[in-house]
């Protein structure tokens, strides 16, 4: 150890200073050790005198003086200070240049006393000394070259036997304790430059000449000799990285060099993998054995597959040289298969082939860990050429079609579900509206329209579910379907149906299907259509539905539930409809039907159809169907007030009287009906007279007009085989009370008939033959036959029998008639024409002035809701209006208002 010079030694002062502090500290001793500690303070510190005491900024007390005090002895076991601090009387040699030798074996130089304290041999005023503190070893004579070159032979003895796949004849123990020895005296790079140039000329040697003699042999057979060559270098490198393992640690890891982890697949890429005639070789060998699997000509050898994908990842060469080739390949497979499949195939076994080829590839990619970029570009080009570039194949209207009328809903979900990977599930959307519409025409412009709500409704209800289920609710598909149903429901034809009118026959029919549902209630709807199937969900007429899905369970509802479902489904259909008020009149005609003979099946029912029909149409279009209703209900109080009156006048007993019930109608409200003659029995006019009476002392100024077409009445008949109660019209019990006091065999002709019933004789013919021809016959016909002829005679049927007691005949005018019905038509034509013609004139006075074609336009947004008429028709109501006077013809085809 040296002290710089110039700076003072301190380790002698501050043991002085040592000393004195512990002089300083005041002691509770013994006497005895009191005197020897004085004795030592004799020896360390010079005397003090009183007055220097006093002076101490310290001093709070004077001590005793003990200078007066004998010297105590020291005990015979204290040490002197001067024994304590003897040493050899030979001084340290120290040179001239104050050099101090501190290994020289010579003792410190003896302290010296001075006025009674010891003094050290070191002077403080003589400057520092050189302290030099010389190597206790010794040197010796070791060579690290040679001992570089004697471990180096034994590790290439051990390469040698390592590369021939022995495991025997080298301890590793000593190989790792000599590379490790190498490496602590500084040839750790010496020794990896002659591992490297060793492993090197293995591989290149031992490795690639074999293989490139192997060359010539097809892929697989290579890449399997190239597999297990690599799996032959990685098991010799783990046993060289264990002999290496502190050389690895120590020196390549902090070093710029690769580690053995990172050279083993280093030099194994650049020496074999990357050989010209290898490479290429080496990738189309693991690309045949997918090639074989995909077309099915070999098996796919897993093991051998796995291992080459793993040997990619490790010698770093899969995104650079394998995936770029087996997607080039995979591309190639991809896009000629399309094309075969989709000549050879239909669409749905395209579509199931597509779906398994897609699951197969992306299967295969996650078994074997193959990279996510693999993935998904596979992914990509197997949706690019087997959903893009066929997009107009898998849309296609025939195709399409045949899967909608078979109703193959697996069929369709697939298909759907595979355009949906590519955002094209839309793309059905125009072939999908195409069949709708044209399947709806059918039905809509059929021959047949009894069944036209049964169909449109099964039509309707099974593309929902289609829509919901196959096509995932997609909603332009939804949009389409709507669409398409608005279009095809509202197109009307001029033909017998609608007695050459432009309505529409929806509106006429749902509001007929309406009726059917109020007047039988659930034993009027279709079995095709009821929520309680195992299956609510039905094909088109004549087509089987798949297997039902999830939705499709079977629903247990009660028969007011089951009633409204259907009404909510027809609802449905007439929110499609423009022309309502076809719809509008049907429904009122057949309202006042259920309303005046009490045929409906439940109140609840009608007044539930009247709310559907307010919150669709508003209070506008229910205006008089309420207005029924209410009349009604005062009908009924009416007539309580007028039986009340009767009872209380004449004394009227049930039973011995003509039981009468009459319903007073606003004319406004309710439909038109014809006045039709007929001679009313006695004792039925006497009691229609009085309630005339009885009304109209009650309400002056009012006029009942009486609609015997309407009535119905029950009656008692006697015939051979006992009685019965029969439910009749008006005009069938006219014509039965001539039978009255007739025997069996008394013949009526058809003259007397019509005379005694003043009835027209279309009247008389219908009602003959419901009570001669139809299904229960009261009354014979002679000749029999299904016709009425002016020849014909009746006589009471006496062998009439039937279970019940009350029987109700088939009443004729519950039925609509041809007339009636063409009649309502061409009222609803004549009303649209003038809505048509107030429509005109409303827009010409706010515009005042407009073209043609703009008025046609605007006619026809403003009548939609009621009916559209054709622009010829439109053309003829303008022509009307200006022969009228209400507007005008001007320069340019325009319009003007005549004020």
């Amino acid at each position: 150890m040296k002290e710089s010079p110039g700076v003072p030694s301190t380790s002698a002062s501050n043991h002085q200073q040592h000393q004195d502090r512990k002089r300083k500290r005041p002691s509770r001793q013994p006497a005895d050790q009191k005197s020897s500690q004085q004795t030592l303070q004799s020896l360390y510190s010079k005397p003090h005198s009183p007055a220097a005491c006093s002076t101490s900024p310290s001093h709070k007390r004077q001590r005793p003086d003990d200078s007066s005090a004998p010297p105590a002895t020291p005990p015979p076991n204290s040490l002197a200070m001067a024994d304590m601090y003897s040493f050899s009387s030979r001084s340290p040699s120290t040179a001239s240049n104050g050099v101090i030798d501190l290994t020289n074996g010579s003792s410190p130089a003896t302290p010296r006393r001075i006025n009674g304290s010891v003094k050290s041999g070191i002077n403080p005023h003589t400057g520092a000394k050189k302290l030099v503190v010389k190597n206790l070893k010794t040197n010796t004579s070791w060579d690290s070259k040679a001992y570089l070159e004697k471990i180096w032979g034994q590790l290439d003895e051990a390469l040698a036997l390592i590369f021939k796949d022995g495991q025997q004849g080298f301890s590793k123990e000593d190989l790792y304790r000599g590379v490790e020895n190498v490496c602590r005296q500084g040839g750790a790079s010496t020794l990896f430059s002659r591992l490297e140039a060793r492993c090197k000329s293995h591989v290149e040697r031992d490795m690639r000449e074999p293989l490139v003699e192997k060359a010539g042999q097809d892929h697989v057979t290579v890449l399997k000799a190239v597999l297990a060559e690599w799996a032959r270098w990685k098991k010799q490198m783990t046993v060289i990285r264990a002999i290496f393992f502190f050389l690895d640690r120590s020196y390549l890891l902090s070093s710029s060099k690769p580690t053995l982890d990172q050279f083993t697949p280093q030099l194994f890429r650049s020496v074999v993998f990357s050989h010209e005639l290898l490479k290429s070789k080496i990738v189309d060998g693991a690309c045949e054995l997918v090639a074989g699997d995909r077309t099915s000509t070999a098996a796919l050898d897993k093991d051998l597959y796995q291992q080459a994908i793993d040997m990619f990842h490790d010698l770093g060469t899969y995104t650079s040289t394998f995936e770029p080739r087996f997607l080039a390949l995979s591309q190639d497979y991809v896009s000629e298969w399309s094309e075969q499949m989709i000549t050879e195939k239909s669409i749905p076994e395209y579509v199931a082939l597509a779906d398994e080829l897609i699951a197969k590839e992306i299967e295969r990619c996650e078994e074997y860990k193959m990279d996510s970029s693999t993935r998904r570009e596979l992914l990509s080009l197997l949706e690019d050429h087997l959903i893009v570039r066929k997009e107009a194949d898998l849309t296609d209207y025939d195709a399409l079609s045949t899967l909608l009328e078979n109703y193959a809903m697996a069929d369709l979900k697939s298909l759907y579900a595979l355009l949906a990977r590519r955002s094209l599930g839309s793309k059905l959307r125009p072939s999908f509206e195409k069949w709708v519409d044209k399947t709806g025409t059918d039905i809509v412009l059929g021959k047949e329209s009894d069944d036209m709500i049964i169909n449109l409704l099964s039509l309707k209800r099974s593309l929902d579910q289609m829509w919901r289920s196959s096509f995932q609710r997609d909603e332009s598909l939804g949009h389409g379907l709507r669409e398409s149903f608005e279009t095809f429901i509202n197109k009307t034809k001029k033909g017998d149906a609608t007695w050459g009118t432009d309505n529409t026959k929806v509106g006429e029919m749902i509001a007929k299907y309406v009726d059917q549902l109020l007047r039988g209630g659930v034993k009027a709807i279709p079995e095709v259509l009821t929520a309680r199937r195992s299956s609510s969900i039905t094909a088109l007429p004549g087509q089987q539905p798949d297997a039902p899905v999830e939705d499709n369970e079977e629903m247990e509802v009660d028969e007011d539930a089951e009633v409204n479902i259907q009404l909510d489904q027809v609802l449905d259909l007439f929110r499609f409809v423009h022309g309502k008020a076809v719809f509008e009149a049907f429904y009122k005609k057949d309202l006042a039907r259920r309303l005046l003979m009490g045929r409906s099946a439940s109140a609840d029912a009608e007044r539930s159809m009247l709310t559907r029909l307010k919150t669709e149409c508003g209070s506008g279009f229910t205006q008089n169907l309420e207005q029924m209703f209410k009349d009604i209900e005062l009908a009924r109080e009416e007539m309580q007030s007028y039986k009340q009156r009767l009872e209380d006048r004449l004394g009227f007993e049930k039973g011995k009287k003509l039981d009468l019930n009459v319903n007073i109608l606003s004319s406004a409200a309710w439909p038109t009906y014809p006045d039709i003659p007929v001679i009313i029995p006695a004792n039925v006019k006497q009691a229609i007279d009085d309630f005339e009476l009885h009304y109209k002392s009650k309400h002056t100024g009012r006029k009942l007009d009486w609609k015997h077409a309407l009535a119905h009445c029950q009656m008692r008949a006697t015939f051979s085989k006992g009685s019965k109660e029969l439910v009749v019209s008006s005009f069938q019990a006219v014509v039965l009370l001539l039978f009255n006091g007739l025997k069996d065999d008394e013949h009526l002709t058809y003259a007397h008939i019509l005379s005694e019933t003043g009835l027209p004789e279309p009247e008389v013919k219908r009602t003959l033959q419901s009570l001669a021809c139809a299904k229960l016959r009261p009354l014979t016909k002679h000749p029999k036959g299904k016709d009425i002829n002016e020849t014909d005679t009746f006589t009471i049927n006496g062998n009439f029998e039937h279970p019940k007691y009350r029987v109700k005949i088939n009443q004729v005018q519950l039925k609509e008639t041809k007339e009636e019905n063409k009649e309502t038509h061409m009222r609803v034509a004549e009303d649209r024409n003038f809505e048509c013609q107030a429509a005109i004139v409303r827009i010409l006075k706010s515009r005042k002035t407009i073209s043609h074609q703009e008025l046609v336009s605007e006619v026809i947004k403003a009548t939609m809701s009621r009916g559209v008429l054709a622009v010829s028709d439109i053309k003829k109501n303008i022509d009307r209006l200006i022969e009228k006077d209400y507007m005008e013809r001007e320069e340019g085809n325009m319009y003007s208002y005549v004020a």
